[in-house]
């Protein structure tokens, strides 16, 4: 029997910041179960600037998150003139780390969210996603080649696509796979203390199976 969790993210999305506590506590808890992450793409590709009213939508978003997990947050109107929340790159880094070190990319991840919404850091730019990866125990050199190669830019392609074939909109999105077969944990934010009662269920399900 082989099982892992599915996590689809995007570093810049809110809610996935929101989430990161309860990623930790899953790995506390079941620290034999791997997380494989998978960058879903809120907004890839956007090239306006964040206006006013953009502003002020975020706002309320990030006060509810923070409301709701405890999270450190900025403020968005505090971001720099000229901002586009473009989250490809945040995503193609997600890839890149996972690529490079399956290990550290969670810490990647969060690294880049704690970056982005405590500290407002622009982790639209490669150098500081970089800065970042290193920080993290990455090869500076290793990491910028594998942000920048051909084969990362294919593999986050395939990340989305395969997000949107399953119909995933929402993130965060934690789903359980047991020998092929996908099990939805959680289609949006919920806390530590629900999703571990449904992760518990379904470990016990497994084990039972397994048992018979």
């Amino acid at each position: 029997m082989t099982q892992r969790l599915i996590y689809v993210m995007d570093p810049m999305c809110s809610w996935c910041w929101g989430f990161a506590p309860v990623i930790d506590a899953i790995q506390a808890r079941y620290p034999e179960l791997t997380i494989h992450l998978v960058a879903g793409g809120l907004r890839p590709g956007q090239r306006e600037p964040v206006d006013t009213a953009t502003r002020q939508v975020l706002a309320e978003h990030w006060q509810a998150v923070e409301q709701a997990s405890g999270q450190p947050f900025l403020q968005p109107q505090q971001l720099p003139d000229g901002f586009v929340y473009n989250t490809e790159p945040a995503c193609r880094a997600l890839v890149a780390g996972r690529e490079l070190d399956n290990q550290l990319v969670w810490n990647l991840v969060k690294a880049i969210q704690q970056a982005f919404y405590a500290s407002l850091a622009d982790v639209t730019q490669p150098g500081v996603l970089v800065d970042l990866a290193e920080s993290c125990g990455y090869s500076r050199t290793a990491f910028a080649a594998s942000y920048d190669a051909e084969s990362t830019r294919a593999a986050l392609a395939a990340d989305f696509s395969w997000t949107r074939d399953l119909g995933i909109a929402g993130f965060p999105t934690l789903l359980a796979q047991r020998d092929g077969q996908l099990a939805l944990l959680t289609n949006g934010y919920q806390s530590a203390d629900q999703v571990l009662a449904l992760l518990s269920r379904w470990c016990e399900a497994g084990q039972a199976a397994s048992a018979s």
